[in-house]
Protein backbone atom coordinates (compact mmCIF):
# COMPACT_ATOMS: atom_id res chain seq x y z
CA UNK A 1 0.00 0.00 0.00
CA UNK A 2 1.39 3.33 -1.16
CA UNK A 3 1.91 5.88 1.98
CA UNK A 4 0.53 9.02 2.02
CA UNK A 5 2.16 12.00 0.87
CA UNK A 6 4.75 14.16 3.23
CA UNK A 7 5.19 17.58 1.33
CA UNK A 8 7.85 19.86 1.72
CA UNK A 9 5.40 22.57 3.58
CA UNK A 10 1.88 23.02 4.02
CA UNK A 11 0.02 26.32 4.68
CA UNK A 12 -1.74 27.75 7.51
CA UNK A 13 -4.90 27.90 6.99
CA UNK A 14 -7.55 30.29 9.43
CA UNK A 15 -10.86 28.88 10.84
CA UNK A 16 -13.39 28.43 8.09
CA UNK A 17 -15.96 29.82 10.34
CA UNK A 18 -13.36 32.65 11.29
CA UNK A 19 -12.75 33.50 7.47
CA UNK A 20 -16.40 33.61 5.93
CA UNK A 21 -17.31 35.55 9.02
CA UNK A 22 -14.49 37.95 7.31
CA UNK A 23 -15.80 37.57 3.87
CA UNK A 24 -19.37 38.56 4.70
CA UNK A 25 -18.18 41.78 6.40
CA UNK A 26 -16.25 42.17 2.83
CA UNK A 27 -19.55 41.54 1.31
CA UNK A 28 -21.75 43.56 2.62
CA UNK A 29 -19.33 46.98 2.85
CA UNK A 30 -19.07 45.65 -1.27
CA UNK A 31 -15.32 47.17 -0.42
CA UNK A 32 -12.76 44.60 -2.09
CA UNK A 33 -9.67 46.61 -2.35
CA UNK A 34 -8.04 50.30 -2.88
CA UNK A 35 -6.72 50.39 1.05
CA UNK A 36 -9.87 48.85 2.53
CA UNK A 37 -10.36 48.43 6.39
CA UNK A 38 -8.94 45.00 6.34
CA UNK A 39 -5.63 46.32 4.83
CA UNK A 40 -5.36 48.87 7.31
CA UNK A 41 -5.90 46.90 10.08
CA UNK A 42 -3.27 44.22 8.63
CA UNK A 43 -1.01 46.85 7.84
CA UNK A 44 -1.24 47.95 11.45
CA UNK A 45 -1.39 44.69 12.97
CA UNK A 46 1.68 43.62 11.06
CA UNK A 47 3.47 46.63 11.88
CA UNK A 48 3.15 45.97 15.76
CA UNK A 49 4.15 42.23 15.58
CA UNK A 50 6.89 42.46 13.18
CA UNK A 51 8.35 45.36 16.01
CA UNK A 52 9.04 48.17 12.62
CA UNK A 53 7.95 51.64 12.32
CA UNK A 54 6.33 51.03 8.71
CA UNK A 55 5.11 48.66 6.42
CA UNK A 56 3.71 48.69 3.34
CA UNK A 57 1.50 45.32 1.83
CA UNK A 58 2.04 44.61 -1.83
CA UNK A 59 -0.17 41.41 -3.43
CA UNK A 60 3.01 39.07 -3.80
CA UNK A 61 6.36 38.80 -2.43
CA UNK A 62 8.29 40.07 -5.69
CA UNK A 63 6.80 43.44 -6.22
CA UNK A 64 8.18 44.85 -3.08
CA UNK A 65 12.01 43.92 -4.61
CA UNK A 66 10.66 45.83 -7.58
CA UNK A 67 9.55 48.41 -6.11
CA UNK A 68 12.14 49.19 -3.49
CA UNK A 69 14.63 49.43 -5.93
CA UNK A 70 12.38 51.72 -7.71
CA UNK A 71 11.79 53.78 -5.06
CA UNK A 72 15.52 53.92 -3.96
CA UNK A 73 16.46 54.82 -7.61
CA UNK A 74 18.91 51.91 -7.59
CA UNK A 75 21.02 51.40 -11.13
CA UNK A 76 23.80 50.21 -12.56
CA UNK A 77 25.40 47.10 -10.40
CA UNK A 78 24.04 45.40 -7.15
CA UNK A 79 26.26 42.52 -5.08
CA UNK A 80 23.57 39.66 -4.51
CA UNK A 81 24.01 36.42 -3.32
CA UNK A 82 23.25 33.85 -6.20
CA UNK A 83 21.84 31.01 -3.35
CA UNK A 84 18.21 32.38 -3.02
CA UNK A 85 14.81 31.78 -5.25
CA UNK A 86 14.88 33.82 -8.79
CA UNK A 87 12.81 36.82 -7.95
CA UNK A 88 15.83 38.21 -5.61
CA UNK A 89 17.62 38.43 -8.88
CA UNK A 90 14.61 38.79 -11.60
CA UNK A 91 13.68 41.99 -9.96
CA UNK A 92 17.18 43.63 -10.56
CA UNK A 93 17.15 42.10 -13.91
CA UNK A 94 13.65 44.11 -14.42
CA UNK A 95 14.99 47.58 -13.27
CA UNK A 96 17.96 47.31 -15.70
CA UNK A 97 20.28 46.23 -13.29
CA UNK A 98 23.07 43.82 -13.36
CA UNK A 99 23.11 41.58 -10.30
CA UNK A 100 27.14 40.71 -9.23
CA UNK A 101 26.73 37.58 -7.69
CA UNK A 102 29.36 37.00 -4.34
CA UNK A 103 30.20 33.79 -2.80
CA UNK A 104 27.88 32.83 0.62
CA UNK A 105 29.45 31.58 3.66
CA UNK A 106 29.40 27.60 4.57
CA UNK A 107 27.72 28.45 8.27
CA UNK A 108 24.42 30.45 6.86
CA UNK A 109 24.48 29.78 3.38
CA UNK A 110 24.07 34.08 3.63
CA UNK A 111 25.95 36.28 1.37
CA UNK A 112 29.73 36.55 2.86
CA UNK A 113 30.49 39.79 3.67
CA UNK A 114 34.36 39.16 3.57
CA UNK A 115 34.05 38.82 -0.11
CA UNK A 116 31.71 41.77 -1.07
CA UNK A 117 34.11 44.54 -1.21
CA UNK A 118 36.27 42.90 -3.94
CA UNK A 119 32.98 42.91 -6.12
CA UNK A 120 32.22 47.14 -5.71
CA UNK A 121 33.34 48.71 -8.52
CA UNK A 122 32.71 52.53 -9.54
CA UNK A 123 28.96 51.17 -11.39
CA UNK A 124 28.25 49.35 -7.62
CA UNK A 125 25.26 51.13 -6.14
CA UNK A 126 23.62 48.96 -3.74
CA UNK A 127 23.86 45.81 -1.72
CA UNK A 128 20.77 43.17 -1.86
CA UNK A 129 21.63 40.41 0.75
CA UNK A 130 19.11 37.49 1.72
CA UNK A 131 18.08 35.64 4.89
CA UNK A 132 18.23 32.89 3.85
CA UNK A 133 16.15 30.11 5.52
CA UNK A 134 15.25 33.43 7.54
CA UNK A 135 18.71 33.04 9.34
CA UNK A 136 19.69 36.71 10.30
CA UNK A 137 22.94 38.12 7.70
CA UNK A 138 25.95 39.66 9.36
CA UNK A 139 23.59 43.16 8.93
CA UNK A 140 26.39 44.94 11.20
CA UNK A 141 29.12 44.35 8.63
CA UNK A 142 27.31 44.46 5.47
CA UNK A 143 26.10 48.05 6.75
CA UNK A 144 29.95 49.23 7.69
CA UNK A 145 30.85 48.22 3.98
CA UNK A 146 27.70 49.69 2.71
CA UNK A 147 28.25 53.00 4.45
CA UNK A 148 32.06 52.84 3.77
CA UNK A 149 31.11 52.99 -0.15
CA UNK A 150 28.24 54.73 -0.14
CA UNK A 151 26.00 51.93 -0.94
CA UNK A 152 22.42 51.66 0.07
CA UNK A 153 21.46 48.08 1.41
CA UNK A 154 18.11 46.05 0.36
CA UNK A 155 17.42 42.95 2.42
CA UNK A 156 15.62 40.29 0.53
CA UNK A 157 13.35 38.87 4.10
CA UNK A 158 11.17 36.84 2.10
CA UNK A 159 11.78 33.82 4.45
CA UNK A 160 12.65 35.92 7.91
CA UNK A 161 8.96 37.04 9.27
CA UNK A 162 8.87 37.18 12.78
CA UNK A 163 13.06 36.65 13.12
CA UNK A 164 14.73 38.90 15.70
CA UNK A 165 18.70 39.59 17.22
CA UNK A 166 18.33 40.41 20.82
CA UNK A 167 14.67 41.22 20.52
CA UNK A 168 15.10 43.39 17.91
CA UNK A 169 13.40 42.84 14.30
CA UNK A 170 16.09 41.89 11.63
CA UNK A 171 13.70 43.98 9.18
CA UNK A 172 14.83 46.91 10.71
CA UNK A 173 18.45 46.61 9.23
CA UNK A 174 19.35 48.30 6.06
CA UNK A 175 17.30 50.73 3.94
CA UNK A 176 14.54 48.82 3.46
CA UNK A 177 13.29 44.64 3.90
CA UNK A 178 11.10 42.88 2.13
CA UNK A 179 8.73 40.25 2.69
CA UNK A 180 6.99 37.20 0.89
CA UNK A 181 3.29 36.15 2.28
CA UNK A 182 3.12 33.15 -0.30
CA UNK A 183 1.13 30.18 0.80
CA UNK A 184 4.54 28.36 1.41
CA UNK A 185 5.62 30.33 4.17
CA UNK A 186 5.59 30.70 7.63
CA UNK A 187 3.26 33.67 7.61
CA UNK A 188 0.63 33.73 4.44
CA UNK A 189 -2.17 35.64 2.46
CA UNK A 190 -2.34 33.09 0.27
CA UNK A 191 -0.01 35.42 -2.14
CA UNK A 192 1.21 39.12 -0.73
CA UNK A 193 3.81 40.48 0.37
CA UNK A 194 4.97 43.40 2.09
CA UNK A 195 8.11 46.19 2.15
CA UNK A 196 9.61 47.65 5.25
CA UNK A 197 10.68 51.14 5.60
CA UNK A 198 11.87 53.07 8.55
CA UNK A 199 10.30 56.87 8.19
CA UNK A 200 6.52 58.12 7.06
CA UNK A 201 8.04 59.91 3.62
CA UNK A 202 9.18 57.05 2.03
CA UNK A 203 6.52 54.89 3.00
CA UNK A 204 4.19 57.64 1.23
CA UNK A 205 6.23 57.02 -1.48
CA UNK A 206 6.09 53.29 -1.65
CA UNK A 207 1.71 53.76 -1.37
CA UNK A 208 2.07 55.74 -4.44
CA UNK A 209 4.04 53.47 -6.68
CA UNK A 210 1.73 50.43 -5.87
CA UNK A 211 -0.60 52.13 -6.80
CA UNK A 212 -0.37 53.95 -10.10
CA UNK A 213 1.73 56.85 -8.65
CA UNK A 214 -1.77 58.31 -7.68
CA UNK A 215 -1.08 61.03 -5.13
CA UNK A 216 -4.74 62.23 -4.91
CA UNK A 217 -8.25 61.31 -7.25
CA UNK A 218 -6.23 63.43 -9.94
CA UNK A 219 -2.60 64.07 -9.51
CA UNK A 220 0.02 61.32 -10.62
CA UNK A 221 3.35 61.98 -9.09
CA UNK A 222 5.25 58.48 -10.29
CA UNK A 223 4.87 55.98 -12.76
CA UNK A 224 3.78 53.71 -10.10
CA UNK A 225 2.03 49.77 -11.25
CA UNK A 226 -1.04 48.17 -9.76
CA UNK A 227 0.68 45.91 -6.86
CA UNK A 228 -2.12 46.35 -3.83
CA UNK A 229 -3.18 43.39 -1.58
CA UNK A 230 -7.01 43.43 -1.53
CA UNK A 231 -8.93 42.74 1.31
CA UNK A 232 -9.92 39.02 0.95
CA UNK A 233 -6.23 38.50 0.85
CA UNK A 234 -5.86 41.28 4.51
CA UNK A 235 -9.04 39.56 6.07
CA UNK A 236 -7.25 35.86 5.57
CA UNK A 237 -4.26 37.32 6.85
CA UNK A 238 -5.70 39.05 10.42
CA UNK A 239 -6.83 35.59 11.24
CA UNK A 240 -3.35 33.65 10.47
CA UNK A 241 -1.71 36.44 12.39
CA UNK A 242 -3.81 35.32 15.50
CA UNK A 243 -2.38 31.63 15.14
CA UNK A 244 1.25 32.08 13.27
CA UNK A 245 2.61 31.50 16.67
CA UNK A 246 1.02 28.43 17.74
CA UNK A 247 2.51 26.86 14.30
CA UNK A 248 5.92 28.70 14.56
CA UNK A 249 6.59 26.53 18.10
CA UNK A 250 4.90 23.26 16.28
CA UNK A 251 7.86 23.77 14.00
CA UNK A 252 10.34 24.40 16.81
CA UNK A 253 9.36 21.23 18.06
CA UNK A 254 10.04 19.32 14.61
CA UNK A 255 13.31 21.16 14.43
CA UNK A 256 14.05 19.55 17.71
CA UNK A 257 13.03 16.17 16.88
CA UNK A 258 15.14 16.31 13.56
CA UNK A 259 18.27 17.26 15.19
CA UNK A 260 18.05 14.84 17.89
CA UNK A 261 17.96 12.28 15.46
CA UNK A 262 19.81 13.41 12.28
CA UNK A 263 22.99 14.15 15.04
CA UNK A 264 23.31 10.31 15.02
CA UNK A 265 23.73 9.83 11.56
CA UNK A 266 27.20 10.25 9.49
CA UNK A 267 26.88 12.43 6.70
CA UNK A 268 24.36 14.25 7.69
CA UNK A 269 24.98 17.87 8.87
CA UNK A 270 22.39 20.85 9.73
CA UNK A 271 22.29 24.10 11.09
CA UNK A 272 21.48 25.14 14.76
CA UNK A 273 19.97 27.74 16.35
CA UNK A 274 21.90 31.07 16.34
CA UNK A 275 22.75 32.80 19.82
CA UNK A 276 20.11 35.53 20.62
CA UNK A 277 18.07 34.81 17.70
CA UNK A 278 14.45 34.03 17.84
CA UNK A 279 13.92 31.93 14.78
CA UNK A 280 10.94 31.12 12.63
CA UNK A 281 11.54 27.85 11.40
CA UNK A 282 10.83 28.52 8.13
CA UNK A 283 13.07 26.26 6.47
CA UNK A 284 15.21 22.83 7.79
CA UNK A 285 18.04 22.39 5.36
CA UNK A 286 20.64 19.33 5.66
CA UNK A 287 23.58 18.90 3.86
CA UNK A 288 24.35 15.40 2.39
CA UNK A 289 28.36 14.70 2.44
CA UNK A 290 28.31 11.45 -0.25
CA UNK A 291 31.49 10.24 1.13
CA UNK A 292 30.58 10.06 4.56
CA UNK A 293 26.99 8.86 4.39
CA UNK A 294 27.10 6.46 1.02
CA UNK A 295 24.94 8.26 -0.82
CA UNK A 296 24.73 11.59 -3.02
CA UNK A 297 22.25 14.01 -2.18
CA UNK A 298 20.06 13.27 -5.55
CA UNK A 299 20.00 9.34 -4.31
CA UNK A 300 18.29 10.57 -1.41
CA UNK A 301 16.14 13.03 -3.27
CA UNK A 302 14.98 10.73 -5.25
CA UNK A 303 14.65 7.84 -2.73
CA UNK A 304 12.56 10.15 -0.64
CA UNK A 305 10.07 10.85 -3.35
CA UNK A 306 9.57 7.03 -3.96
CA UNK A 307 8.58 6.85 -0.50
CA UNK A 308 5.79 9.79 -0.95
CA UNK A 309 8.21 11.95 1.04
CA UNK A 310 8.51 15.32 -1.17
CA UNK A 311 11.48 17.50 0.17
CA UNK A 312 13.00 20.18 -1.96
CA UNK A 313 17.12 21.06 -2.99
CA UNK A 314 16.62 24.72 -1.51
CA UNK A 315 18.64 26.25 -3.38
CA UNK A 316 19.59 24.35 -6.76
CA UNK A 317 20.32 24.95 -9.29
CA UNK A 318 22.24 27.81 -8.17
CA UNK A 319 20.33 31.53 -9.86
CA UNK A 320 23.65 32.14 -11.10
CA UNK A 321 23.69 28.73 -13.61
CA UNK A 322 20.20 30.29 -15.39
CA UNK A 323 20.31 31.04 -18.63
CA UNK A 324 19.57 34.72 -18.04
CA UNK A 325 22.81 34.97 -15.78
CA UNK A 326 25.26 32.74 -16.58
CA UNK A 327 27.11 34.23 -18.64
CA UNK A 328 27.86 37.11 -16.20
CA UNK A 329 31.74 37.16 -15.15
CA UNK A 330 30.58 36.93 -11.42
CA UNK A 331 27.95 33.69 -12.38
CA UNK A 332 31.20 31.78 -13.19
CA UNK A 333 31.47 28.42 -10.49
CA UNK A 334 34.72 28.81 -9.75
CA UNK A 335 33.63 32.68 -8.07
CA UNK A 336 31.56 30.44 -6.29
CA UNK A 337 32.63 27.68 -5.39
CA UNK A 338 30.79 27.89 -1.45
CA UNK A 339 27.74 28.10 -2.98
CA UNK A 340 28.46 25.89 -5.49
CA UNK A 341 29.11 22.89 -2.79
CA UNK A 342 25.64 23.73 -0.48
CA UNK A 343 23.28 23.95 -3.59
CA UNK A 344 24.93 20.43 -4.33
CA UNK A 345 24.60 19.17 -1.14
CA UNK A 346 21.08 20.24 -0.06
CA UNK A 347 18.00 19.02 0.56
CA UNK A 348 15.55 20.92 2.71
CA UNK A 349 13.05 18.38 4.97
CA UNK A 350 9.47 18.59 4.94
CA UNK A 351 8.77 21.70 7.98
CA UNK A 352 5.32 22.90 8.82
CA UNK A 353 2.96 22.92 11.71
CA UNK A 354 0.96 20.16 10.10
CA UNK A 355 3.36 17.23 10.46
CA UNK A 356 2.07 14.33 12.47
CA UNK A 357 4.72 12.67 14.50
CA UNK A 358 4.24 9.16 12.49
CA UNK A 359 5.45 11.82 9.38
CA UNK A 360 8.87 12.86 11.30
CA UNK A 361 8.96 9.22 12.35
CA UNK A 362 8.85 8.17 8.79
CA UNK A 363 11.13 10.98 7.38
CA UNK A 364 13.86 10.46 9.77
CA UNK A 365 13.70 6.79 9.39
CA UNK A 366 14.39 6.93 6.26
CA UNK A 367 17.29 9.33 5.99
CA UNK A 368 18.89 6.69 8.82
CA UNK A 369 18.43 4.06 6.66
CA UNK A 370 20.33 4.80 4.06
CA UNK A 371 21.65 1.33 2.55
Amino acid sequence: MTEPPIYVTSPLLPSLDDFSSSLKEIWESAILTNNGSFHKKLEKELATYLKVPYLSLFTNGTLPLITALQAMRITGEVITTPFSFVATTHALWWNGIKPVFVDIEPTTCNLDPDKIEAAITPRTTAIMPVHVYGKPCNTKRIQEIADKYGLKVIYDAAHAFGVEVNGESILKAGNMSTLSFHATKVFNTLEGGALIMHDEQTKKRIDYLKNFGFANETEVVAPGINSKMDEVRAAFGLLNLKIVDQAISKRRQTAIQYREILATVPGVTFFEDMPKVRHNYSYFPIFINENIYGMTRDELYIKMKEHNIWGRRYFYPLISTFSTYRGLESAKPENLPIATEMANKVICLPMHHALKENDIERILKLIMNNG
